[in-house]
């Protein structure tokens, strides 16, 4: 009989995404076929020191971990320390995906199309009008390196630009002022590694009540409208599967990733590069997924084999 792999899962952690990473967490162990692995779920904020004592029964570690610590190259990092293969992007990727100043200079590297924008530093001096005439209003204010639309907000006047400063600031040393682009909104998903799919995009209506796509329209059962697959022209279905390969190719991307697409007057402008997507009941990559004809159980095959793949060739590399 064929030996089960033993798959450790890794949810919770310490960003203020703690909670949505947990929900993922759970569905992916609830969803890992038992005939195939031997599966266990840690909570690293909590056991670390479990998880360290426990390093040789595990043989990959699937890392749902969202936001700081977990999807920004840190987990990767202490991961590789272990020697326990992880699904999904190493410590490079996900340093440059979790950090959306240098994503955007890699797809601009790329000829990849992207809203105009500046950066602020906490404690730096700035000019609200030199700010506002460059990007023009409403602009969104974001930080540079948090997810799940932590910290946003879309500013309509220079009160607004002022209190959504405070507040990204207050989750981030450094933000990013963009231009608003308002369009239709689409997500495209990727699998793979040397070889890259797309699934069926989505396309994301947020409820009236909502500004844009903010954290709670993302994870409240209801509060969008996902259109899977979405329905656009295939001429801009094509070009947005290129462009989220590309990006998830630039950026240096494994396994799996998911970009985001604002599409205005039949041109698409990238968002940014999600290397640990939601797998909530309500995500998109699941939902992707099951336009394509796959089940979660059947993703997950696919995240595990492209995963142990890349395991062996790191191996193999090594002269082992």
């Amino acid at each position: 009989m064929k030996k089960k792999i033993r798959i450790a899962v890794l949810a919770g952690g310490w960003s203020g995404e703690r909670e949505v990473s947990l929900k993922s967490g759970r569905t992916v162990y609830n969803a890992l076929d038992r005939d195939k692995y031997l599966v266990s779920m840690y909570d690293p904020r909590d056991e670390m020191g479990i998880l360290f004592e426990k390093r040789d029964e595990i043989d990959l570690v699937f890392n749902i971990l969202h936001g700081k610590i977990g999807e920004d190259g840190n987990m990767q990092g202490f991961l590789n320390v272990l020697g326990i293969p992880f699904v999904g992007s190493g410590v490079l990727s996900s340093s440059l995906c979790m950090n959306k100043k240098i994503s955007k200079e890699r797809y601009r590297s790329a000829g990849l199309q992207v809203a105009s924008h500046c950066i602020m530093n906490r404690g730096k001096d700035f000019s609200l009008r030199e700010i506002t005439d460059r990007i023009g209003l409403p602009l969104i204010i974001k930080p540079v390196s948090e997810g799940s639309s932590i910290g946003i907000s879309i500013c309509r006047n220079e009160i607004e630009v002022r209190e959504g400063i405070e507040k990204a600031f207050s989750w981030d040393r450094e933000i990013m002022l963009e231009e608003y682009i308002k369009g239709r909104e689409i997500t495209c998903c990727v699998l793979g590694n040397s070889e890259l799919d797309s699934l069926p995009l989505i396309e994301i209506v947020p409820d009236s009540s909502y500004a844009f796509f903010d954290y709670e329209a993302k994870y409240k059962p209801g509060a969008s409208k996902e259109t899977c697959p979405a329905d656009i022209p295939e001429t801009l279905a094509a070009e947005a599967s290129r462009i989220a390969k590309t990006a998830h190719r630039v950026l240096h991307c494994a396994v799996w990733s998911r970009s985001d697409i604002i599409i205005r007057n039949d041109k698409l402008y990238l968002l940014e590069t999600n290397t640990i997507p939601g797998m909530t009941e309500t995500s998109l990559f699941p939902l992707a997924a099951k336009a394509a004809g796959l089940s979660m159980g059947e993703l997950l095959d696919k995240f595990v084999s492209f995963s142990m793949e890349n395991a062996e060739e790191e191996l193999f590399g090594t002269g082992i």
